[in-house]
């Protein structure tokens, strides 16, 4: 086989075994050729610097793996390279505790981070964590920038900014007494088609008899200063200027505020730029229109406080903006009419450190807007990191007010901050492999819109300790042609083998084959290996632990017998396909326990004298006694009285160990059936069939025996034989019946005797009444119901 069948073969397997090595711990799948590139695999890689490590047949890579691999497999913690990343603090002066009106500090001297500078060594996958502590210092130093647009629209607003310089000096001396305030204005482009360039307009681009000024770009009008009373001055002597089109220039004006730090004047401190304007932008691609195509380069062109290569240079993008006023810390407030508020709002969400307050028709609410914006802004940290060198990842974890932790993006910031609050955040580095040239890089970590930042040096560690004691040329290496480091030879360029004994041009030659091939069979390194220079170099398996090895890859530790689906039976491990058992075990699969102290019975006898102990088993030669012992007898009367109370607490809850049911019944398995019981007839074991009586006069049935597996076990039926009680409802009826009824024959009875009585008195009438037969002249006490009366004065007329 040449070297090129070589390489396809070696492609192949790479292909088919992708996947499966994947599986695999990343040590192994690295497949180290030196201890460099080991540790550089992850963080639980270590490097097994012995040179008697390896067996026949594994390759150097071999020497990389898991620490506990390295060590199971017998190489010595002390000869394991695996070194650990660490870090130190290079500058933690504390931050400042100070209140409004205690000794004034130079800006410099005031720190709201904590630490300041330090270094950290990376282990490759090894993260390292320090800790970040942000205090909002009290009177800060504040310097606020106005810039304004003067185009024609804000005229009414340019007359109420000019006492704006005093009135917020008063308001802003309540959070600061260090303030200082300047001012800008911006209107155009001074090219067509966004003014009129004709001679008449380029004096006085106002139309009727109103008087404004030149058209301009962006203007300087005031560094920044403490005085506010100049302010007024300054702003007092501005005009308003026109131009043509609606999108006003702002963005020139941005740019060169951001960048022109030494013409504004701007400290170390807090960086405002308050943005006023009724109108919306130009940006980059707009200057096309009055033929300007290059690009703003984002620098500062200022002349006598003048931008002038506005004709020259393009709108600078968003993207441009937001990078400038971040590496300058500056912080935007967007001070614009309720027309544009949603423009703004869209804007905002794309700079960092911005705020958006509604503008009045007449700029009078600026002072209000300009100090809720602050205070908005002021109350929200958001950390930022520069770039990462290639293969380093950064994490945030936010510890807020009130507790609140925040992990991902939403760990860079915490709101709600009052002056004076401290806020802490858990940042964690990690790399993963060594950059390119392996040199020191600087990373820088701030919060928007401060100056302060965190400096951080990030070493790598790219080799192992032991490479510095490796030997050149070492004899070796056969005859100098490697080098001799940790253990084991790194080869020079164009030499291979174990012991760079070969070149790489004759590395697959039929004689070097020859020698791979066991009892001169056909199979090279038994098609467990490929041949390199003459030796065999047995292949990888998809499982880290299971490995090839032998002069001819023909040994493995993974086709020994197994027991219990484990390899040696868990009690000794594989070499070249035969079991090498732990003391005190033996059999080919190393499942035969010699030790007899699991055979002995409680009388300290070996299985209580009924059976012989084989492999630390009791086969008890009594078949009535059972269990690993044999002192079980399932059959030997008083059984069932004996677990008695443990079944009826386990299977029903009662009895008098239902309170400590789990604590003393816990020695047998508990198996509920609906109706039929195991019979003696059904298993190879003895059962003992049980029927017991409890409180309540229930009986309950059960059977207990000793498997196969000395378990014991205990079948019983899930429901008591209770005696069948009196029918509540029947017997209620009954008497509720029976009482109707007796109430009903009585009220028969009575009323039969009442008719029976009736007829008798009235026979008793009938009879009298015929016995009466006097006449009615006759009766003495009979009086006529005639009355006859004669009127005397009657005369018969």
């Amino acid at each position: 086989m040449d070297l090129k069948l070589l390489l396809i073969s070696t492609l192949l397997g790479v292909f088919c075994c992708g996947n499966a090595q994947k599986e695999g711990n990343e040590c192994i799948n690295a497949n180290a050729k030196f201890c460099g590139e080991c540790i550089q695999a992850g963080a639980k890689c270590g490097w097994c610097k012995d040179p008697d490590f390896l067996k026949q047949g594994e390759t150097v890579s071999t020497r990389c793996d898991e620490l506990q691999s390295l060590i199971k497999r017998g190489c010595d913690d002390a000869m394991i390279e695996n070194p650990h990343g660490e870090q130190k603090t290079l500058k933690n002066k504390k931050v400042t505790h100070r209140r409004k009106g205690a000794e004034k500090l130079k800006p410099e001297d005031i720190t709201q981070i904590q630490p300041q500078k330090l270094s950290l060594t990376l282990r490759s996958g090894e993260p390292q964590s320090f800790e970040l502590k942000f205090k909002r210092a009290e009177d800060y130093p504040i310097d606020l920038y106005y810039l304004m647009d003067l185009s024609y629209s804000m005229k009414d607003d340019l007359e109420n900014v000019k006492n704006l310089g005093t009135s917020l000096m008063l308001e802003m001396s309540k959070i600061t007494s260090d303030f200082r305030i300047g001012f800008g204005s911006f209107v155009e482009k001074t090219v067509m088609p966004y003014i009129s360039t004709t001679p008449a307009k380029l004096l006085n681009p106002c139309t009727g008899d109103q008087n404004c000024t030149s058209p301009f770009s962006y203007k300087n009008v005031l560094k920044l200063t403490s005085d506010g009373k100049k302010f007024n001055t300054l702003v007092g002597q501005q005009h308003i200027s026109g131009n043509l089109d609606s999108p006003e220039g702002g963005f020139d004006a941005i740019m060169q505020v951001a960048v022109c730090g030494d013409h504004i004047g701007w400290r170390n401190v807090t960086r405002l730029l308050v943005f006023s304007t009724d109108a919306g932008f130009h940006f980059a691609g707009d200057g096309k229109l009055g033929g300007i195509v290059l690009p703003n380069d984002g620098k500062c062109h200022l002349e006598n406080n003048i931008y002038t290569m506005s004709h020259y240079y393009d709108y600078p993008s968003i993207a441009h903006l937001v990078q400038k006023l971040s590496d300058n810390n500056i912080q935007t407030i967007f001070a614009v009419t309720e027309e544009f508020q949603p423009v703004y709002q869209e804007l905002k969400n794309l700079i960092p450190k911005s705020a958006v307050g509604t503008l009045s028709a007449n700029s009078s609410n600026v002072i209000n807007l300009i100090i809720d914006a602050y205070n908005s802004l002021s109350s929200e940290v958001i950390l930022e990191n520069s770039k990462l060198p290639e293969g380093v990842t950064i994490a945030y974890t936010s510890r807020c007010k009130n507790g609140v932790v925040s992990e991902g993006e939403s760990g860079r910031r915490c709101s709600n901050i009052s002056i004076g609050d401290e806020v802490m955040f858990t940042i964690s580095v990690t790399s993963k492999g060594c950059p390119k040239q392996g040199k020191p890089e600087i990373i820088k970590i701030k919060p928007l819109g401060f100056t302060e930042e965190v400096e951080i040096i990030l070493n790598f560690i790219c080799e192992c300790e032991c490479n510095k004691d490796g030997i050149k040329k070492s004899p070796l290496c056969h005859l100098g042609n490697g080098t001799y480091e940790c253990g084991a030879c790194k080869c020079n360029e164009g030499r291979v083998g174990r012991k760079c004994e070969c070149s790489s041009n004759d590395v697959a030659t039929e004689d070097m084959d020859r020698t791979c091939r066991k009892d001169n069979g056909t199979d090279i390194c038994s098609n467990n290996g490929d041949c390199v220079c003459g030796t065999c170099e047995c292949k990888k398996r998809d499982n880290p632990e299971e490995r090839y090895s032998g002069q001819y890859c023909d040994c493995d530790n993974f086709n020994c017998d197994r027991s219990g689906n484990k390899l040696c039976g868990g009690h000794g491990h594989c070499e070249c396909r035969v079991c090498i058992c732990d003391p005190m075990w033996t059999e080919s699969a190393c499942d035969c326990s010699l030790d007899n102290s699991t055979c002995m019975a409680s009388n300290k006898q070996i299985c209580n004298g009924r059976g012989l102990c084989e492999c630390g088993t009791c086969k008890c030669t009594d078949p009535k006694f059972q269990g690993p012992t044999c002192e079980t007898c399932p059959t030997c009367p008083g059984v069932c009285t004996e677990h008695k109370e443990c079944v009826q607490c386990r299977a029903f809850g009662t009895g008098e160990k239902k309170d400590t049911c789990e604590r003393d019944c816990s020695y047998f398995n508990l198996i509920k059936v609906k109706d039929k019981l195991p019979q003696p007839n059904d298993a190879s074991y003895p059962v003992m069939h049980c029927k017991e009586r409890d409180a309540n006069d229930c009986w309950f049935y059960y059977t207990y025996a000793v498997n196969n597996n000395t378990e014991k076990e205990v079948h019983v039926v899930d429901k008591l034989d209770c005696p069948d009680g009196p029918d509540i409802i029947p017997i209620v009826a009954g008497v509720v019946a029976g009482i109707v009824l007796i109430g009903l024959a009585l009220l028969l009875i009575w009323k039969l005797l009442m008719i029976i009585h009736d007829r008798r008195e009235f026979a008793k009438f009938e009879k009298e009444k015929m016995n009466a037969k006097w006449d009615t002249g006759e009766n003495p006490i009979y009086k006529s119901a005639v009355t006859t009366v004669v009127n005397p004065k009657y005369e018969g007329k």
